[in-house]
């Protein structure tokens, strides 16, 4: 957990605010939430595309402009932190901080410049937080969960036992995401052949943790869920949904038939990076990850045919302000 800036301390007694910031390979995101009786209310969000794992699959490290960025995104952050009286802030950094070579003294820097300093997790630690943010979404007659967080620079995998208390059985990290997979190829996912050898590889990929866990074998026994979290899937249902702009309302929770999944994911194909950009769901930003990251999506239901996909905009910041939530008990008495 990172420590609360000192100037919080001057704003009076403690409130019932929790804030959870997340530096991602591709984002930097902030949420400020007050528990409420079955979960918690957005008082306040930040997200802004801050690239940080720029040119760090050739690299090894961050580069100069990449850190810049990110600096004044986490500047960003401690002023809305500042403007609140938050009780208890939880901080992680992802992928690129844990691969760069340059990670923690980039980390460092930050503590110096704003005043936070996001702690590096591990992968399981990043599945398990997806998991505590999804678990809602577990319907009664679910058995088994196949979770997937399609990120920036990996890709995260979570299987999990459901019941009052799901159970991570096992997790798996892939050193492929939006990012990553864009650079690799560079326009390759916008051709029908490279689009599939990136589906290959990724299936090629996951194969060995099929059979480590029997996935395929309980996915015919019926029960299995899949979940997936990211901008990709979230995409397919504002395609599928037509939205004429994105709302989180709408599309958290949403359940799309495979074929529906499918014809989403042909009608982005069949835009180009013009269409892509121009479209109210993506926007310029944006366009150059969607394919690959659809390449992911394909690849991870080759591999595991479950009927339909559920899709969640949550992720590790909700994870992380539960986790808050649940630990601080005072909150909760009357």
């Amino acid at each position: 957990m990172t420590a609360l800036h000192p100037s919080h301390a001057a704003n009076g007694p403690p409130s019932a605010l929790f804030a959870a910031l997340d530096l991602g390979t591709n984002n930097c995101r902030l949420l400020i939430g007050a528990p409420t009786r079955h979960g918690f209310r957005v008082v306040d969000s930040f997200s802004r595309i801050v690239r940080l794992g720029e040119g760090l699959a050739g690299s090894g490290a961050l580069s100069d402009a990449a850190m810049d960025r990110t600096i004044s995104a986490l500047s960003a952050c401690a002023e809305r932190l500042h403007r609140r009286p938050v009780r208890r802030l939880a901080a992680v950094a992802t992928e690129a901080c844990r691969r760069a070579a340059n990670g923690n003294s980039f980390l460092a820097r930050a503590a110096e410049e704003t005043g936070l300093r996001p702690r590096i997790i591990s992968p399981r630690e990043e599945a398990e937080l997806a998991m505590e943010s999804c678990a809602p979404l577990l319907e009664p007659g679910d058995r088994r969960a196949i979770l997937f967080d399609i990120g920036g620079g990996s890709t995260e995998i979570a299987w999990i036992r459901t019941g009052p208390r799901p159970e991570l059985i096992g997790y798996l990290s892939i050193p492929c995401g939006v990012v990553t997979l864009a650079e690799r190829e560079g326009g390759n996912c916008f051709s029908v052949e490279g689009f599939q050898a990136v589906v290959d590889d990724i299936h090629a990929r996951l194969r060995s943790f099929d059979r480590l866990h029997c996935i395929g074998q309980e996915i015919r026994r019926g029960g299995v869920r899949l979940i997936g979290t990211s901008g990709t899937v979230t995409t397919l249902a504002g395609v599928v949904m037509a939205l004429p702009k994105y709302r989180r309302e709408l599309v958290d929770g949403t359940h799309l038939g495979i074929g529906a999944a499918e014809d989403a994911m042909a009608q982005l194909f069949a835009m180009g990076r013009a269409g892509l950009s121009a479209h109210p769901c993506i926007g310029p930003e944006r366009a150059d990850f969607v394919l690959p990251g659809c390449a992911v999506y394909s690849a991870i239901h080759r591999l595991w045919p479950v009927d339909a996909l559920t899709v969640a905009d949550r992720g590790l910041r909700e994870g992380m302000l539960l986790r808050l939530m649940r630990g601080d008990r005072s909150v909760w008495r009357a």
